[in-house]
C-alpha cells in the first residue's frame, strides 16, 4: 500500500512541477516579447529623434540646452545624424577612424536605415537573425567609438544590449506578440532561412 501511495505522490509532484515549469516558461516568453518590443523602440526612437530633431539626443544646443525642434539638426532639414557624435564624441584607439567619415552621406544613410530596420524588425518580431546581427554590429561599433566606457573599464549599455539581442533571438521572442511565427512560414523565409 505504501508503494502505491508513494507512486501516487510522485506522480502528483511531477504534475505540479510540470505545471510550474509551463507557467514559468509562458511568463518568460511574455517578458522576452515585451523586452523585444522595448529594445526595438529604443532603435526606432533614436531614428525618429535624429530624423526630426525632437530635442532629446538631437536638436538641443549642448551649451544652452535650448531645443530647436525640427531645426537644422534634423536629418530631413539637411542635418547629419552621425556628424555630432563621430566628430566630437569619439575617443580612444578608434577615434580617428570614426572621425574620418563623420557626416558622410553614406554613413548617415547606413546609420539611419540600420536604426529604422533593426527597430522595426524587433518590434514586429520578424527577421530576428538579421536584426540581431545588424544590431550587435551597430552597437559594438558605437561601443568601440567611445572607448573606454566612463563608468566601467569595459562594459557599458551597448554590451548589455548586444547580449539582450542574442538572448531574444535564442529564446524565439519574435513568436510571442509578434509576427515571427507567420513570418517564418512564408515562402520567402523558407527559401532564404537567413531571413528568419
Amino acid at each position: 500500500m505504501s508503494t502505491i501511495v508513494r507512486n501516487t505522490n510522485d506522480v502528483a509532484a511531477a504534475h505540479t512541477a510540470e505545471r510550474l515549469e509551463t507557467r514559468e516558461a509562458t511568463a518568460f516568453h511574455y517578458v522576452a516579447a515585451a523586452t523585444r518590443v522595448v529594445v526595438g523602440w529604443i532603435f526606432v526612437w533614436a531614428f525618429l529623434d535624429k530624423l526630426f530633431a525632437l530635442g532629446f539626443a538631437t536638436g538641443r544646443d549642448p551649451k544652452t540646452g535650448v531645443v530647436d525642434r525640427f531645426g537644422p539638426a534634423a536629418w530631413i532639414h539637411g542635418g547629419s545624424p552621425t556628424q555630432g557624435f563621430l566628430k566630437f564624441g569619439t575617443q580612444g584607439p578608434f577615434a580617428d577612424f570614426y572621425k574620418s567619415f563623420a557626416g558622410a552621406a553614406w554613413a548617415d544613410w547606413l546609420f539611419m536605415l540600420g536604426l529604422a530596420g533593426i527597430g522595426l524588425a524587433l518590434m514586429l518580431g520578424v527577421t530576428m537573425r538579421l536584426a540581431t546581427y545588424a544590431g550587435a554590429l551597430l552597437l559594438m561599433m558605437m561601443w568601440s567609438a567611445a572607448l573606454w566606457p566612463a563608468n566601467n573599464p569595459f562594459v557599458d549599455e551597448h554590451i548589455v544590449y548586444v547580449l539582450v539581442l542574442f538572448m531574444l533571438l535564442l529564446s524565439g521572442a519574435g513568436t510571442t506578440f509578434g509576427l515571427g511565427r507567420w513570418w517564418d512560414r512564408t515562402r520567402l523565409v523558407r527559401r532564404f532561412p537567413i531571413l528568419k
